[in-house]
């Protein structure tokens, strides 16, 4: 009998821890096994974070080991540039220069283009309005000769032909 009482007390324990890990009995359960799993539970807790926070540390390890020669490689190259940046630069700012240089130039030939075309143009017309005088007056002067001839050939009709100064010709 001894034996019987021990295996259903055995049973009746396995029953009551079984019944306490249930959802609905937790606060009815032995304090010591709240305890218990509450260290668990903050077990897997620190675990999963510790696995995080390992692999966090492992990438970031990597970008040191990794990322420092890419950056010295980059710092080595930028500063391998930066005379032939310089250059460039102070080259650009000798062409701006000329460039302004330039432009002032060209701008001042322009200003003296258009004041030799204004004066040019004023002698073309001051040159036209001399010509137009003298070809009014040429004309003039062509047409009064004209019929001045014409009224001397009428007036000496055959008059010189006839003296003997013409004969003698």
């Amino acid at each position: 009998m001894r034996g019987c009482a021990m295996l259903l007390l055995a049973l009746a324990l396995v029953a009551s821890a079984d019944l306490c890990r249930g959802e609905g009995i937790r606060s009815a359960a032995n304090p010591i096994r709240k305890v218990v799993t509450m260290l668990q539970s903050m077990q897997k807790k620190v675990e999963e974070e510790g696995a995080k926070e390992k692999e966090l540390y492992e990438k970031f390890m990597c970008y040191c080991t990794s990322g420092s020669g890419d950056l010295k490689a980059s710092i080595a190259a930028a500063e391998d540039k930066v005379p032939a940046v310089g250059s460039d630069i102070k080259a650009s700012e000798g062409k701006l220069e000329q460039s302004k240089a330039d432009l002032k130039q060209a701008q001042a030939d322009r200003e003296s283009a258009e004041a030799a075309m204004k004066e040019a143009t004023a002698i073309r017309e001051k040159d036209a309005k001399a010509y137009a005088d003298f070809k009014a007056d040429a004309g003039a002067n062509a047409a009064a000769i004209t019929k001045a001839v014409a009224a001397v050939e009428q007036g000496m009709a055959g008059s010189f032909l006839q003296s003997s100064s013409a004969q003698a010709l």
